[in-house]
């Protein structure tokens, strides 16, 4: 069991986190999501032991976590931290550089161990490859890999897909965490985007200025947002007041819809102005605008621009 406990820290005279208190149990993937800036990538370093705390402490099980003046080398041994400069060796093979930690006295559990892994990150057609002749998102998959050789007990990530295309992205983040599931490895993610956090995570954690705004399990936090920023971080959402759409008896009340919550209809309270339509795939995103106020909607087809166009909701 991860223990943060009410933690602090601050850059010289910079706060950055205050008063962070969580517990993850083990096994568990945890997405960390907010705006840049909001102390994410800080959080990781500081459960991995790269800083001193100014406030609080970090428990792994009995185990407290502790910065730089307590160990020569920062980091604790039992957790891998994967940062956004992926520190590969340059003039190594891919094997070389998944192996690096391995031990050099079974050299076929070795290979065997770095084939498997570079299986699970699709790169086993560059075991041979020298890794300055990869592209970024190529060496992002190799660090990942070296990151799981020796099995750690928690892995934290930093923004761990932010190089690689949507085409490898997807299938790497199945092979990944249904890999850490099955290990019973203990995974945070800091991550920009929303798919990490409702794909995958058990549970979600909300940052803002330096601060825990929720943690909830990750479809609750989605379907049921606390407020506009909170909903804001998994795509485009409308802050309206319930009266807009629907007849009400009693006291207004203001209400965050995702774009699929409202529907076009023949004649809805509420009446849009069309100002542009974006193609989805599947859809369109219209963006049109109400009493000054921009509104976003999902529809099957593109709309015209200036058409007014009633919704309510879907």
């Amino acid at each position: 069991m991860l223990q943060v406990q009410n933690i602090s820290f601050a850059y010289i005279n910079k706060p950055v986190l205050k008063n962070i208190n969580f517990t993850i149990n083990k096994g568990r993937n945890i997405a960390v999501i907010g705006e840049s800036g909001c102390g994410k990538s800080t959080l990781l370093k500081l459960i991995y032991g790269l800083f001193d705390l100014d406030q609080g402490a970090i428990f792994w099980n009995d185990s407290e976590i502790l910065g730089p003046k307590f160990h020569l080398v920062p980091g604790m041994p039992y957790i891998k931290y994967l940062s956004q400069d992926f520190d590969l060796m340059p003039y190594v093979t891919v094997a070389e550089n998944v192996g690096k930690f391995l031990s050099n006295v079974r050299q076929d559990l070795k290979k065997a161990r770095i084939n498997e892994l570079l299986e699970i990150v699709e790169m086993t057609d560059y075991a041979n490859v020298k890794a300055k002749y990869l592209s970024g998102g190529q060496q992002q998959r190799v660090a990942l890999a070296r990151a799981l050789a020796l099995e750690p007990e928690i892995l934290l990530l930093d923004e761990p897909f932010s190089h690689i295309d949507n085409f490898r992205k997807n299938a790497l983040r199945r092979n990944l965490f249904a890999y850490l599931k099955a290990k019973g490895v203990t995974c945070i993610v800091a991550t920009h985007d929303s798919t990490d956090a409702l794909s995958f995570a058990d549970e979600t954690i909300v940052l803002y200025d330096g601060q825990m705004v929720e943690m909830a399990n990750s479809v609750d936090l989605y379907n049921t947002p606390i407020n506009k920023y909170v909903a804001s971080l998994f795509g485009e959402v409308n802050e309206l007041q319930l009266s807009n759409l629907v007849p009400i008896d009693g006291e207004d009340e203001e209400v965050l819809l995702y774009p699929h919550q409202l529907k076009l209809v023949e004649n809805g309270l509420m009446k849009v102005t069309v100002k542009e339509s974006y193609f989805k795939g599947s859809y369109y995103l219209i963006k049109a605008v109400f009493n000054r106020k921009v509104v976003f909607f999902e529809h099957e087809i593109a709309l015209e621009h200036n058409q007014e166009v009633s919704l309510m909701i879907a």
